[in-house]
């Protein structure tokens, strides 16, 4: 499971109490890949789009995310840049974080670190999958063989 409830009730509770409400318009661009990072959100309401940069053609939406999910990983990793761009598809409720201080957090608690990096770790390998799947559909002569989904 790669939603908030996946952390241990204590941990999630620690998290939440660094988080503020923010609203996105729908067409709001919330970063673009390579971009450095200062936050990430959990969606609350409405839906957010991955997309990834292929060269020489319109940036492919990877995923779509809604209620409960992760957006952005990066925040977590060396050296903090943004791996894929996301835009607001519809208008999004989300929590967000500010990156830096949750890192702090995660430093100074290895606990709560640790359980942080499982839950960002489950959400990356769920992500790459997704990316791996809907790149082979889109540019791979048979496509990846996995039924799309949403």
């Amino acid at each position: 499971m790669t939603t908030l409830s996946a952390l241990p009730t204590e941990h999630r509770n620690q998290l939440m109490q660094s988080a503020r409400e923010v609203n996105f318009p729908q067409g709001t661009r919330l970063f673009d890949e390579s971009g450095r990072i200062e936050n990430f959100w959990v969606v609350r309401t409405g839906v957010v789009t991955l997309d990834i940069r292929v060269p020489g053609r319109r940036s492919p939406v990877i995923e779509s995310l809604s209620h409960g999910e992760l957006v952005g990983w990066s925040w977590l990793y060396p050296p903090s840049v943004w791996q894929m761009g996301a835009s607001a598809t519809t208008p999004v409720r989300a929590l967000e974080f500010d990156a830096a201080r949750v890192r702090r957090m995660c430093e100074a608690d290895p606990w709560f670190g640790y359980e942080i990096a499982i839950w960002v770790g489950s959400v990356l390998a769920r992500r790459l999958q997704s990316a791996r799947t809907r790149l082979l559909d889109l540019y791979a002569p048979y496509g990846s063989g996995v039924p799309a989904r949403g």
